[in-house]
């Protein structure tokens, strides 16, 4: 006796047929690299962008490009391509040429993740120079605009759905017919409208952009099928948490812990998919009820 299968069902692939290309996959204790984990492991083929050189500069330190885009691979599907390349995106012109780079190998794109960030090079009011100001600036908002951009043009340009049966397809028909495809951008933002940032000014001012844009761009984006949204992943340990800052913080959170880098992966990689299909507009906390005071 056939059983036939409820369409209100859960897709074990929902990301299945897409293309995704995810920015700031960097470290295995990076957001980008849960994010993009999860997205391989949902079906997608994904185009990882990795800037190693910033992560040098950092107390924690850069990571093993080799091992981290080995990792995303571990949770490929059969057929899914996982491709990479590495990008200033604070250099004019490279938030479009990684687009393109990640369209052509992956022969379109479906979802877009503007996971990269700035750390440091910061200050509170009264220790501020405009090129800390420009520098956020340009990593943390304008090369996710741009990234947008390219990203909303070239969708727009194939007609709304990447060509089947490519590489970026992975030899497999789209989930949705043309006329039906969607396409998600999703953005990053910070806790700077839950609470103050101190020290943080120009990283707050940068992350409070893309949150005060991101109705106007779900706006413009709508007619042609492209969802955008933006995440605050709250706090997240990414491998710069201290135990000292463990004990400080422990009882702000109700689970008695930080955020780990997949708990917000987890949102930003469903909003890629089918079931947030009538979410856009949003910006959406990832905090685990975290608690401010000062």
């Amino acid at each position: 006796m056939s059983v036939s299968v409820s369409p209100l069902a859960r897709d074990p692939l929902p990301l299945r047929g897409r293309a995704v290309l995810i920015t700031g996959v960097s470290r295995r204790a990076g957001i980008g690299y849960a994010t993009a984990c999860r997205a391989a492991a949902y079906g997608a083929s994904v185009f990882c962008h990795h800037f190693a050189p910033h992560d040098a500069q950092q107390p924690w330190g850069e990571d093993s490009i080799e091992a981290v885009i080995e990792g995303v691979r571990a949770h490929a599907r059969e057929g899914a391509v996982v491709a990479h390349a590495h990008a200033d995106l604070s250099r004019e012109g490279e938030p479009e040429r990684l687009v393109q780079a990640a369209s052509a190998a992956l022969g379109g794109l479906d979802g877009l993740v503007c996971n990269q960030a700035l750390s440091g090079s910061d200050g509170a009011l009264g220790e501020l120079t405009t090129a800390m100001l420009d520098r956020h600036w340009a990593v943390n908002a304008r090369a996710s605009i741009m990234l947008a951009q390219e990203f909303a043009r070239l969708w727009e340009a194939a007609g709304g759905c990447a060509p089947a049966g490519t590489a970026g397809r992975a030899g497999l028909e789209p989930s949705l017919s043309p006329s039906d495809a969607e396409a998600a951008i999703v953005f990053l933002t910070s806790g700077q409208g839950e609470g103050p940032m101190p020290g943080e000014v120009a990283y707050a001012a940068a992350k409070a952009a893309l949150a005060g844009l991101t109705v106007t761009l779900a706006d413009q984006l709508s007619d042609a099928g492209i969802r955008v949204n933006t995440v605050n992943p709250g706090p997240v340990d990414t491998g710069y948490v201290t135990q000292e800052m463990r004990e400080l913080t422990k009882a702000q959170f109700p689970a008695g812990r930080w955020g780990e880098p997949d708990d917000p992966a987890r949102l930003l990689t469903w909003l890629l998919t089918d079931e947030a299909r009538w979410i856009t507009g949003q910006v959406i906390a990832s905090e685990g009820g975290f608690a401010r005071w000062r």
